[in-house]
Order: C-alpha cells, then structure tokens, then sequence
C-alpha cells in the first residue's frame, strides 16, 4: 500500500496569504498522520480529511511555525463539535503539553485528556499505527528537536522538520523514497537565527545525494530565498532534478 503526502503548509517563519506554515498529511497503511502543526494548516488539513479521524499528531519541534495550530485543534476537539471517538496521540518534545496548558491559562493538562494523549517524543523513539511506522530521530536546530522516518509496506518518507547538517539527518533519510527537506536560509552565518540551526539549499542537496533518496522536496524555504532558487540550488548539489513543496500538492509513492 503506498504512502500518501499532502502538503498544508510550508512557509517560514510566519504564515502568508494561501500558504500557511509547516503542516503536512501523512496517509498510508490504514493510518493518517498530521506531520507537524504550523500556523494555517489545521484548517487546510480539512480540506482533505476529518480532523476527529486523524491516526496521530507528529510535531517535530515547538518553535511556533510548527506546532502552534494544535491550539486550534483543540478547541475544534473540545469545544467546536469535532470531539474524536478517543483521544488522538500527540508524539512531540516533552514540554508541549505544559506550554498548551498555560497559554490556555490551566494548570495543567487534565482538562485536555479526552481529546489530546500527548506522549514524549525522544531518539530513537518508534511506533506502529496500523501499517504505518514512524521513527524519531534527534537533529541539530538549537532546541530539542527530531526527524521523522516513516515506512509502510516498503515505501519509505523522511522528513527533516527543522535542522542544521548532523550525521543523523543522512540516517534518518537512508535510501527514502521521498525526502521532505527544509531549505530555510541562503547561507550560513555566526548565531543565525538566534541560536536556531537550519539548512542551506546546497545542505539539503548534499545531505539527499549522500543518504541515496530517491526524490528531494524542497520545503520551508525561508525570507530571503524563493522556492524556485532553493530548488534549483539543491538540485545543482544533488545532482538531478529535486521537486518544490507547494500547498495542496499530493505526494504517492
């Protein structure tokens, strides 16, 4: 049974008009996976499934441009008539559930139990939906932060989420069918980002040549690049042409 990717979002580091922040639908194996929470894309993922039906919530990290629409999701799931038939699983860093809470103004996370399960995200962290296997892996961002390899059947995904070059990114997208790849910044400088490590294009196309990927999909290309030149760039290093995440593509492998 092949995998299924649809893009909801890829903009950095705020949402635009028609293109929300990082956000993706994961399909395949009897399971749907909302891959990382940005901005916009609670309400994109509409679009193509029933929320209340998600298989599980997988956030790659909590920068806000990731994860800040599960807010959205649970106010649909408790208070917007969309209450899921048990609480969906939520696999992120383990300080999500806290930082939900207070920016609710509660104490805790208890009010939220019968629409959210949040579990702790951590290397090497492994779980079966049905015939879907996600593995987490840790990568270099500045904060706590993972990668997502996921394999159904034989079809491999990797997705990068937010990260520098690290030796475990080339792991986690060993031979992927597809590799989902950030391209934030045009080149790297002392104390980017805040502190924040990201990707080059030329990164991403190294790191896709070097783990023998079998497609690279350009995504979360930053303010001072177009998606264009991040994926031609990529592509010059990788050596073949690599494809450019836009919102609403679907993705079969």
């Amino acid at each position: 049974m092949p995998l299924t990717l649809t893009v909801l979002g890829t903009a950095s580091p705020h949402p635009g008009p028609g293109r929300p922040c990082s956000g993706y639908l994961l399909s395949g194996g009897g399971a749907e996976v909302w891959v990382d929470a940005g901005p916009g894309t609670f309400a994109a993922l509409q679009q193509y499934t029933d929320p209340a039906r998600l298989t599980a919530i997988w956030v790659s990290h909590l920068h806000a441009d990731h994860s800040a629409d599960l807010l959205a999701a649970a106010y649909a799931f408790a208070f917007g008539g969309m209450t899921p038939p048990a609480p969906v699983p939520v696999y992120a860093p383990p300080d999500c559930a806290r930082r939900l809470a207070g920016f609710l103004g509660h104490p805790d996370v208890g009010f939220l139990k019968d629409v959210l399960d949040f579990r702790s995200l951590y290397d090497g962290h492994d779980v079966r939906h049905w015939n879907l296997r996600l593995t987490a892996r840790a990568v270099a961002h500045g904060t706590e932060a993972y990668g997502l390899r996921a394999e159904c059947q034989g079809s491999v995904f990797a997705y990068s989420g937010d990260s520098g070059p690290c030796p475990a990114l080339t792991e986690l997208a060993a031979r992927a069918d597809l590799f989902l790849c950030e391209a934030d910044i045009g080149e790297h400088r002392e104390g980017e980002h805040h502190g924040q490590v990201h990707l080059t294009p030329e990164d991403a196309g190294r790191v896709a040549h070097d783990a023998h990927v079998r497609e690279l999909l350009v995504t979360h290309v930053g303010p001072t690049l177009t998606r264009e030149s991040a994926t031609a760039r990529a592509a010059a290093v990788l050596g073949r042409p690599a494809g450019t995440a836009r919102e609403g593509d679907r993705h079969t492998f």
